[in-house]
């Protein structure tokens, strides 16, 4: 065997372990690599865990422009959720309101400064036509003023888990449109920032909490209480100009601090992905084309249902191998079966189900010093969660920390175990006592020798 047939094997092997390895350590960096969206910042997450499944620039401040009306529209939700403002309620238009809904170089529709109008139809002009003067008459609706609205916004965001913010409205318009009428306290020239990731949680969370949004959002068209026409600045619902299959929200907007943005859903196959787009660019570099967040969009959507799967990790009643059984303190039985009662499914790229593994995680609350439970104890008791993590080691990002919980499957008892008596228990003890006492004085003897 010469010496350049050796060397020659030896490159071949080494470019097959290359390739192998290559394509085995495939994941989301990689994927974010190759996607390359023409925008500042972006992101794509699994609308129903919250697992982020792409990103780029996803956080950094930017801005936001209306996808700002989303977090307005998730506190009026809120309000009406608990009874603190109703749909019918009626709202009475004062200066601001008047004023703002007047300029039609913004998205409005026009206010009577003597008018009276319904909430439902205030929400409707805000999540369908994006609205401005509307959602500030929300605002005023909920908290009295757009001032005291801006801080429900700043704290509805940290109760959300959302880290980089900044709100000085409840539109999303410059403060300069304001025209000196701006929140007080805010600067006359400021806007609303946010990262992509905080836009994404905020609209996960918006359309978990209440999916309801969705019908309002996906509507196309529709008439104002005055008679004006609003049509749906979303032009990725399916019957509007760039169609997408499964489109169904949720929100534009536009500044040209921010430039063109989106955020995005849709549910195809029973999958939900939510997208994210700030300050997008067409193939020319302009960022004032309006037409390049869909396009950006529509790239991210395909790359999101051609290439990942809902897969079922592990079916119901699974049981972790060496981890069937959990013992149990002061009951009749000393250990209890576990088992999943549903099954565990992930958002998985195609073809990497097998690079998954299950993770036990039990309930420390309901565990002994000794990591026991403690009897009584009933079937169908939850004990504690299975989650899934890759076997490489890394680990799934998610939103937020509390979303990895949703990426769970509840583990519980498989049957009673009833406390044992008095008697059962004290003869326990007794035996447990004389166990350690002899485990002791037998190392101490051993010690001897």
């Amino acid at each position: 065997m010469n010496k350049k047939f050796i060397q020659k094997s030896v490159a071949t092997g080494l470019a097959i372990i290359l390739f192998f390895g290559i394509f085995a350590g495939f994941n989301k960096a990689e994927a974010d690599t190759a996607l390359n969206v023409n925008a500042a910042g972006a992101i794509i997450v699994d609308g129903q865990t919250g697992q982020v499944l792409y990103e780029q620039n996803a956080d950094s401040l930017l801005g936001i422009a209306s996808m700002s009306k989303m977090m307005t529209e998730y506190i009026l939700l809120d309000a009406i959720k608990h009874g603190r403002v109703k749909w019918d309620q009626k709202y009475s238009v004062d200066e601001l309101a008047y004023k703002i809904s007047q300029n039609r170089d913004l998205s409005n529709v026009p206010l009577r400064r003597d008018g009276k109008y319904k909430v439902r139809d205030l929400y409707q002009a805000m999540a369908i036509y994006s609205a401005n003067g509307a959602t500030i008459a929300l605002a005023e609706v909920i908290a009295g003023s757009e001032t005291n609205f801006l801080k429900m916004m700043n704290d509805q965001a940290k109760k959300l888990g959302i880290k980089d913010y900044k709100f000085v409205n409840s539109t999303g318009l410059n403060n300069s449109d304001y025209k000196g009428m701006q929140p007080k306290g805010t600067d006359p020239t400021a806007e609303n920032e946010m990262s992509p990731r905080g836009v994404a949680t905020l609209a996960f969370r918006l359309i978990n909490d209440f999916p309801d949004v969705l019908k309002t959002a996906s509507t196309p068209t529709k008439m104002f209480v005055e008679g004006t026409k609003m049509d749906n600045w979303n032009w990725m619902l399916p019957s509007l100009v760039y169609g997408y299959q499964g489109v169904d929200g949720l929100k534009t907007g536009t500044t040209d601090f921010a430039g063109a943005c989106f955020t995005g859903t849709a549910m195809r196959d029973g999958k939900r992905f939510i997208t994210v787009v700030q300050d997008t660019k067409d193939a020319k570099g302009n960022r004032s084309d309006k037409k390049s967040r869909f396009d950006e969009t529509r790239k991210m959507l395909d790359y999101a249902f051609s290439n990942y799967t809902k897969e079922q990790i592990v079916p119901k009643h699974y049981q972790v191998k060496g981890n069937k059984t959990v013992k149990v303190a002061n009951g009749k039985s000393k250990e209890v079966e576990i088992y999943t009662n549903t099954p565990l499914k992930a958002m998985v790229l195609n073809g990497e189900k097998k690079n998954y593994q299950p993770v036990l995680v039990l309930d420390k609350t309901k565990l002994t010093k000794n990591g026991e439970l403690t009897a009584p104890i009933k079937k169908g008791e939850k004990v504690g969660y299975l989650t899934v993590e890759p076997k490489n080691g890394k680990k799934l990002d998610f939103l937020t920390s509390d979303d990895q919980k949703r990426l769970s499957a509840d583990v519980v008892a498989n049957q009673d175990v009833e406390q044992a008596n008095w008697f059962v228990r004290m003869m326990r003890g007794i035996g447990g006592f004389f166990g350690h006492l002899f485990g002791g004085i037998s190392t101490t003897v051993k010690g001897w020798f």
